[in-house]
Formats: C-alpha cells, structure tokens, sequence
C-alpha cells in the first residue's frame, strides 16, 4: 500500500473494489485505450500506473494486511468509527469526591407536561470512583444553567432526601455547553474552590463514566416507559395511536421514576469495577473525609445577583420593569436591598440586604391567571401555526422542479405558466413593492440654509439655485 494508494482509498472512502476499478482503468489508458472505457473518479494525474496491476484477489488481501481494522473503518466511516477500534488505558484507581462527571441527557420518549407533549431532558452528576449518582434535576424542555444549578445543588447537599453521598468535588469534567460554560455555573464551581475542566468537543470518550451512565439510562429506564420514540411501529406512517397504547407519562410520574431508578443504581445495582459492591457501599466504605456546606451558604452560590442595590418602595421592589411584593416587606420601605434570583425563575426572587442576608421572597405582583396564561399559550400557538403554514407556502412557490432525464440534455425546468399569468403576477408584485413605488424625485431638496458650513464644493451650486 503505497501512499498514493492509500489517498486513492481515502477519496473512494475505504472501497477497495473502486480503487482497483481506477488502478484498472489507468492501466488500460496508459496503453493507449479510448479515454471513454475510463471510470469517472479521482483524476487521473493522480492515480498512480501498476505494471502489472494485481487482481482484485490481491489486491484486497494487500489492503487487510497493510491497512488495520481501525483504519478501515475510519475511511469508510469516519473517525467515530475508527475510535471504536482503538485501545484506552484505564485511568488510576481515585477516591471519592476526587473527580465528578457531569452531562445532560435528552430522553427517547414524550411526556405530559402542563398539557403539551414534550421531551424531557435529564441532568446529572456521578462520583467516578464509587459511580454513585450525586445530584439529579429533570427539565421538561430544554435545559439550561437552572437545570445545571439544580443537580450540583442536590450533589453538594447530604441532608434530608440528597444522602448519603455529597459533599464538594475537587475536580468537575464537563463537556463545552454553552450553559456548563455560562458566568453564573463557572462562579459557582469558583465558589466551592472545584477546579473546572471543558473537555474538547466530540470527545465522549474522556468522560466514559456519565455516557456510560447515559447509556445505562437509556436501555434500562427509558425504553420501558411509555412514550418511547425509538420503539419500530408495526404501521410505519400510522397517523392515530392504537387503542391499547399506553399512555404518556405525566412530568411528575416521569420525574418519580428517574429519581426511583437513581435510587436503585445507587443502593441496589452492582456495576463492573465495585468488586460486587453498590455505589453507595462502596462510597460508604471509602476513608476520604468530606467537605460539607451548609444549605444556608449554599443557597446564595446557586443564584445570580444582578449586582445593584435597590430601593424597597411602597410597591416592593422593582425588577425587570415589573413589581414583586412579599408580606416580610410591611413596613420596610426605603431600605436598600440587592436581588438574587434562579435563572429564568421570573415568577419569584430572592431577596437580601447590601451585606448578603437573606431577608425574604418576593413573587410577581399581578401577576397573570392560569386562565389567561392559556388564552396566551393559545393565541401564541395559533400564530406560530399561521407563520409556519404561510413559511410553507413561500417554500412552494420557490421550489423548482426539473423534467428528469434518461439521456445527457441541459435541466428543463417546469411549471407551465401563460403570458397573461405572468403579467398579472408581476403587475400585483409591482404594486406592492414599497421600494419601486417611492420616488425620490418628486419633491427636490430644499436648498441649504445659509448659516450651514456648506462644502466648497457644493456652493456654486447653491448660489445657482438662489438666482
């Protein structure tokens, strides 16, 4: 396999037969064949001239031999396929709370969140000595740098429904999302003194322990709900669900379950590497001693402060252009607070004294009905339904399409249109068209006034106009 061979391969992305078609055929033209018995392909400048060219037989034994299965797979796949060939060394044995992994997940299958069917993303942390899962938060849309704050919330805390496992990391992997990467997340880890390390992208393999836990969630959680996505229907194109189809969770079932299953990987599942223990026992059998924070502190690292201090008036306090009251407010106005707020929480606020106390929450004052939600929610649905189907509209006028061809002839376009036809269109495209109707030059400029500092070069004009 010389190296021209082996970019032939490259081009002809791994197939072998091709390369040995080419190799073939610039044999046959080296000899002064017609150049029309020549495949299309590389060009020919490129390919080099065998003499003798071997047989396909040899050919392809040439290349199981000089070419290993992972570069095979890699010409023919590309380098995720190539990466499933390789060999990785196992990192060092660590101790718990060394280092954790964090990831979210989006799950195969729809849920019943507040009416609307949607898929439910999962965001965890999990210790990668012991593989115990630390923290969990589950978002119904899209998560962002909430749904991040939530799980490291439920990591860190060891009190009340979060133990036995917590306590702060030393060192956090994450991959580059824009949300892992934001201010707020970044402060936090800053905050609990965790170093913060931003994998590269397309590189799963440098946090195996949450894709393997990601993986883990998939084949053992989520294919066994309803409202699987990825289960072949025996009807493909089926528009109406059968009636003995299973009904789509709702977001709480939902989230009881992903909470029930982190429980059960944490105290009953033994996986490979624990020598026959559970995370949980194997976290409990560690000696490591734990940094602790107190849910006090903890709470002010979880929110964002918008770094002003405010006044509390007779109408609470203002944010965002709107009011937000709480009943600990009676009587306290004109005292200076700051505000610190969960991201994309705008139904309520945090609010504390310039020192950082907590003094107390404020929820949005007037704030809309559920009914009137609604009406919005419905109002907004039924635009977006208008911009999309008149979208579509547009995309079929400027779709084209050709005559299809058995012999080589130039693109013929159709869509038949008369004369008359084209005319009209064009006379109501003329008529709308704001920019070919305005005429700059029916009412000409004033001239100047005399006291302006008029480039010289525009003067004798003016003094034309004044004659």
């Amino acid at each position: 396999m010389t190296p021209q061979v082996r970019v032939l391969l490259a081009y002809w992305r791994g197939n072998a037969s091709a390369v040995h078609r080419q190799l073939v055929a610039r044999a046959k033209a080296a000899a002064g064949e017609p150049a029309a018995a020549v495949p299309a392909g590389a060009p020919m400048e490129a390919v080099p001239v065998l003499d003798p060219v071997p047989s396909l037989s040899t050919f392809l034994r040439a290349v199981r031999r000089d070419l290993t299965a992972g570069e095979r797979a890699g010409l023919a796949r590309g380098p995720e396929a190539a990466r499933a060939h390789d060999v990785f060394g196992r990192r060092p044995m660590q101790w718990r709370n060394h280092t954790w992994e964090a990831d979210h997940v989006q799950a195969p299958l729809v849920v019943d969140a507040d009416g609307e069917l949607v898929r439910p993303w999962v965001t965890w942390f999990i210790d990668v000595a012991t593989k115990t899962i630390t923290g969990t938060a589950v978002t119904p849309g899209h998560p962002s740098r909430a749904s991040i704050l939530a799980a490291l919330r439920a990591a860190v805390l060891r009190t009340g429904p979060y133990g036995p496992a917590g306590g702060i990391p030393e060192h956090v992997r994450v991959d580059r999302g824009r949300d892992f990467l934001s201010k707020t997340v970044l402060g936090a880890f800053t905050d609990l003194d965790t170093e913060f390390e931003d994998l590269p992208a397309y590189s799963p393999h440098l946090k195996g322990t949450v894709e393997n836990l990601n993986r883990c969630a998939d084949r053992m959680l989520f294919a066994v709900l309803p409202g699987y996505t990825l289960t072949p229907r025996t009807r493909p194109g089926k528009k109406k669900p059968e009636p003995d189809e299973p009904v789509p969770l709702t977001f709480a079932a939902f989230t009881g379950e992903v909470l029930d299953w982190a429980r059960w990987w944490n105290t009953e599942h033994r996986p490979t590497g624990l020598n026959g223990r559970t995370p949980v026992e194997a976290w409990q059998a560690d000696p490591t001693p734990l940094s602790d924070l107190p849910e006090p502190a903890l709470w002010g690292l979880m929110l964002e402060d918008d770094g002003r201090v405010r006044k509390l008036s007779s109408h609470g306090v203002r944010w965002r252009g709107r009011d937000y009251v709480g009943a600990w407010m009676a009587g306290q106005a004109g005292r200076s607070v700051r505000i610190r707020h969960m991201p994309h929480h705008d139904h309520e606020i945090e609010v504390c004294d310039p020192g950082g106390r907590h003094l107390g929450t404020a929820h949005l004052a007037d704030a809309a009905t559920p009914e009137q939600l609604d009406e919005l929610r419905r109002t907004r649905t039924v635009r977006a339904r208008r911009l999309r189907e008149e979208t579509k509209k547009a995309e079929a006028l400027r779709r084209q399409r050709y005559a299809p061809s058995t012999t080589a002839t130039p693109a013929q376009r159709l869509g038949a249109v008369t004369a008359a036809e084209a005319d009209q269109e064009l006379a109501v495209s003329a008529h709308s068209d704001l920019a070919a109707l305005a005429l700059p030059d029916l009412i000409p400029p004033a001239p100047a006034p005399d006291d302006w500092n008029t480039p010289a070069s525009l003067r004798p004009a003016i003094g034309e106009e004044k004659r």
